[in-house]
């Protein structure tokens, strides 16, 4: 059965729900905080909602954050197969959540930057599995360089999707192109894709995004995702919800992508999904706050 290896390990996100973005220099008023893990664990636990097999091929370290996050891994039994770094802990996000469920984020690494060659030598990845990377992970100085040489290496039968991130315009030009050369699918919103491809057409960015490769995937919130593959792009449409928390939308959309075309070989079907999946999980408080399949197959 296939797995997804998700090789951009957790954070801890301290989520504070803001009236507002506070202008330089003033403070913001906050109505409430949580701290919960967020960032790469958001589209496993998505995938994992979805049914598929699911394990963390990037870094934990050791500390109050790691262990909060091995905990969360450990109740949606996702298995770590990456590295331990022993001299850090996991990095944090301060998320700062205002009343019509926008986010904005402030973060900085700890372990999860910090992926070496031997680290990756030893992941089991077998036919059929996929492989998912951030581009937080290629911005790492710690991390980017081994992963992007991973990638590029990876044999034909390993289906790799990339998530450009929003730091896509600050990765080194030399490793986003030899991942972006490998990787089967990419799934971005519309300002990443922008990254990419220089275009501001969003049917246009699809389409130049998928060329080459099996498909490209833009997600455009609200507005649904569009699909590009085989020359085409077809527009999916969105399931109408009252957004509550849009944190962790994006991966809740990727890990239920990649769960549902595993599962059934069909890209339209599973970005349909994924988009009911990525809606509903705005809904809920939280960043990893995917639907259970059911729920998502009930409204498909």
């Amino acid at each position: 059965m296939p797995k997804l290896i998700q090789l951009t390990a957790p954070v801890l996100d301290l989520v504070y729900k803001v009236t507002a973005i506070p202008e330089s220099g003033t403070e913001a008023i906050v109505n409430d905080f949580s701290s919960t893990p967020g960032g790469g664990i958001n589209a496993m636990v998505a995938a994992r909602s979805a049914g598929m097999d699911v394990a963390l091929g990037g870094s934990l370290g050791s500390g109050p954050f790691a262990d909060t996050i091995r905990e969360m891994l450990a109740e949606h039994q996702i298995e770590h197969i990456g590295a331990a770094v022993a001299a850090s802990d996991q990095g944090s996000c301060v998320v700062l959540l205002e009343p019509d469920g926008e986010r904005t984020f402030v973060a900085y690494p700890g372990a999860e930057g910090h992926i070496s060659p031997s680290d990756l030598t030893g992941l089991a990845v077998h036919g059929g599995d996929w492989v998912m990377l951030s581009g937080y992970t290629l911005y790492y100085p710690g991390a980017g360089p081994a992963v992007a040489e991973w990638i590029a290496q990876l044999p034909d039968d390993i289906h790799v999707l990339f998530d450009p991130s929003p730091l896509a315009a600050e990765i080194p030009a030399a490793l986003l192109e030899a991942v972006v050369s490998r990787v089967d699918w990419i799934s971005s919103n519309r300002a990443e894709a922008a990254v990419l491809v220089g275009d501001n057409d969003p049917v246009g960015m699809a389409g130049t995004m998928a060329n080459g490769r099996k498909g490209a995937v833009l997600r455009q919130g609200a507005d649904g995702a569009l699909l590009a593959m085989d020359g085409r792009v077809e527009k999916i449409p969105p399931h109408p919800v009252h957004v509550v928390d849009s944190n962790g939308a994006g991966d809740c959309h990727i890990g239920s992508f990649i769960a549902e075309i595993s599962r059934s070989g069909d890209a339209a079907r599973a970005v349909r999904y994924a988009n009911v999946a990525a809606a509903l999980s705005t809904t809920r408080d939280g960043p990893a706050t995917p639907p259970e399949r059911g729920d998502v197959l009930a409204l498909i």
